[in-house]
């Protein structure tokens, strides 16, 4: 996820987020809003059916909000609906909600911390740590993390410098790494975990963050002295990159007699770990 994308916490709920940086405005979706405020198991059914009970909302959100690409739990870029702070104030009014008002105060601090973070980056960070810090994960971990989103950045960076597209091309490149240097692609990193719609690197352990840091980084770094110019040139460099740690996790598991891909996830790791090191 770039940076004008991200996930942001309300009530320990993620909501998918975008800055726009021309309007200067951030655009949240709405879907995950409604998931926040409602706890519905289906809260695309529960905006289809609020849009019809209440006409004028419906019609106000037709005309006011866009749709705007956000990445789903696959890792895809997909565009759903969205709406700027102003426009979600006027949704929620129609959304029968005790956490209502503690959510007003949430974007009204939201889009201050956002102006707060243009000024000064290292704040994005500070708050990215709290986030994690709420959620229970050790320092260890959250340091281990910020690594890991700043390695993944410079990679992103590297694949739009040769005209790669975020979506398809990357997630394309990223499955690659993936079941090169653990065997498995993300789909199925994922169920190997038990996980569903959860963030799968927000559910590694530190070895399997520091194996992925080390597959993304060593394709980064081939890619840097090869300069591909194909697709199929990107899946060899992704390969190789990914074969670096391959390598790592093969030496670490023989010297150790553990495996390094692990089933274990956050709801499994935080309750017994919190505050500890993992």
């Amino acid at each position: 996820m770039d940076q004008h994308n991200k996930i942001i916490l309300f009530k320990d709920k993620s909501i998918r987020s975008h800055w726009d940086a021309e309007l200067e405005e951030w655009f949240f979706s709405v879907v995950d809003v409604v998931a926040a405020l409602t706890d519905s198991e289906n809260p695309t059914d529960y905006l289809k059916k609020l849009r019809k009970r209440d006409e004028q909302l419906g019609s106000y959100v037709g005309t006011n909000c866009p749709q705007v690409a956000m990445q789903t739990a696959t890792g895809k870029m997909r565009k759903t609906l969205a709406a700027s702070t102003q426009q979600l104030l006027r949704i929620v009014q129609s959304i029968p909600s005790r956490k209502a008002e503690p959510f007003k105060l949430w974007l009204a601090e939201v889009a201050n911390q956002r102006l707060d973070q243009l000024q000064d980056p290292e704040l994005s960070i500070e708050q990215a740590m709290l986030d994690y810090k709420r959620l229970g994960y050790s320092d260890n971990w959250i340091n281990q993390r910020l690594k890991s989103i700043e390695i993944r950045k410079e990679l992103t960076d590297e694949w739009k410098k040769h005209g790669l597209q975020e979506g398809g091309e990357f997630a394309f490149l990223t499955d690659v790494i993936y079941k090169t240097w653990a065997g498995k692609t993300a789909k199925e990193y994922k169920q190997y975990k038990g996980l569903k719609k959860e963030n799968l690197r927000d559910n590694m352990t530190n070895k399997e963050l520091v194996m992925n840091m080390l597959a993304e980084l060593s394709t980064k770094e081939i890619s840097e002295v090869v300069s591909p110019s194909s697709m199929g040139e990107h899946e060899d460099v992704a390969k190789r990159g990914g074969g670096v740690a391959k390598g790592a996790r093969l030496k670490l598991e023989a010297e150790t007699g553990k495996k390094v891909v692990s089933r274990e996830n956050a709801k499994k790791l935080l309750p017994s770990t919190k505050g500890k090191e993992k």
